[in-house]
């Protein structure tokens, strides 16, 4: 319900959209934002106007030429937005945002369990690296999709059983699940140590799937749907990550990957991550 505090809470100070941060969620990333370059001109651009133009280009789905002219240029706004990506700066204020999140939620910074699952999304006409899944292509070649006939890319992602997002890895769709597995868990073992189990659907199964997490010191489980079931009914575990998928699919430009690289796709999708965070820590 919307009372007085409520309002206070979410009241934008530039009252202009939806989408721009407010000054607790600013609080949070500010410390974090990179510093002006030695040696080089002062910095006359606001980093949080930057911020509110990358979360309106991903609320809204806009083209990067089609930004509101209150915003700094496209040109600049877009080569914070690479700059940020190749010096890893979304992924480091995605795993404080997250580890801050599950402290608040009364949980230990470094999850011990969580879901993985992939999701299909289409590819438009920019083009980039992408793939059609078709069995009799190649045994390398991911059987599960073969009937969506899509020339698209995949979204490996893995959550906590909070249902927030720990990893990410953007691959095209013509890459076997059972590899992006092996590439989402090398890339979670680094950040998170004490994670030691996964939950996944049937279509990890097999001793292959199992071997890709052994290997990054995984106990790989399989969430089956009981034999009695009938019609849909919600499974265990598996949910929490498809309802991170819905939370994502919010943002109007990830519901079609329209970035040409795949590193600006990872960029985006943890941009969005990062909206989802900022929100629950500012809050609570």
């Amino acid at each position: 319900m919307w009372t007085a505090s409520a309002r206070s809470r979410y009241r934008r100070s530039g009252g202009r959209y939806a989408s721009d941060v407010t000054d607790a969620e600013f609080a949070l990333i500010e410390p974090l934002l990179p510093g002006c370059k030695r040696g080089g001109r002062p910095r006359t651009t606001a980093l949080r106007e930057v911020l509110n133009a990358i979360l309106y280009l991903l609320r809204s789905g806009c083209p990067w030429r089609m930004l509101p002219k209150d915003f700094p240029p496209r040109s600049t706004v877009c080569g914070y937005f690479r700059r940020f990506g190749q010096d890893g700066v979304w992924q480091q204020i995605w795993m404080v945002l997250t580890m801050a999140a599950r402290e608040q939620a009364e949980r230990e910074a470094s999850p011990s369990a969580g879901i993985v699952d992939r999701q299909s999304v289409r590819t438009s006409e920019a083009g980039g690296p992408r793939g059609v899944a078709c069995p009799r292509a190649s045994r390398r070649l991911d059987p599960g999709d073969a009937g969506k006939k899509i020339n698209d890319r995949k979204r490996h992602l893995v959550t906590d059983t909070l249902g927030l997002p720990l990893a990410l890895v953007v691959h095209p769709a013509d890459v076997q699940d059972r590899d992006g597995l092996a590439l989402v868990c090398a890339r979670i073992r680094r950040r998170f140590p004490w994670l030691s189990r996964l939950f996944a659907d049937g279509g990890y199964q097999g001793a292959v799937a199992a071997a890709a997490a052994a290997r990054e010191r995984l106990t790989l489980e399989i969430v089956k749907r009981p034999p009695t079931a009938r019609g849909f009914e919600v499974l265990p575990r598996r949910w929490v990550i498809e309802r991170s998928f819905a939370w994502l699919s919010r943002n109007r430009r990830l519901a079609k990957d329209f970035e040409r690289l795949i590193e600006a796709s990872t960029a985006m999708v943890a941009v969005a991550i990062i909206q989802l965070l900022r929100r629950r820590l500012a809050s609570p």
